[in-house]
């Protein structure tokens, strides 16, 4: 496997960015079709996996934890998102 062109990882990374911040402005179809940009798979991957780790890199700078215990909380506030219903969505 050869690794991927910097020029395109950050071009994907910034493309995941693109799609976090239309989803949390309310911009749905922003986000879909930023989503639908990505050339392919592979290149969705590779950019959310730079952005998960930069921001986790961030994280961990500015709170000094280790990256093994930034990541154990992290699953734990994913596990709690997973459990919530989505926001406007009634509680069953």
């Amino acid at each position: 496997m050869t690794p991927p062109d910097p020029a395109r990882l950050f071009e994907h990374g910034q493309q995941a960015a693109g799609v976090i911040a239309a989803k949390h402005r309310g911009d749905l179809a922003g986000a879909e079709a930023l989503l639908a940009g990505f050339p392919d798979d592979q290149a969705r991957l590779q950019g959310f996996c730079l952005l998960a780790e930069l921001a986790l890199s961030l994280v961990r700078a500015q709170t000094g934890q280790s990256m093994d215990d930034l990541v154990q909380e992290l699953t734990l506030h994913m596990a709690g998102a997973a459990l919530r219903p989505p926001p406007g969505t009634a509680a069953a």
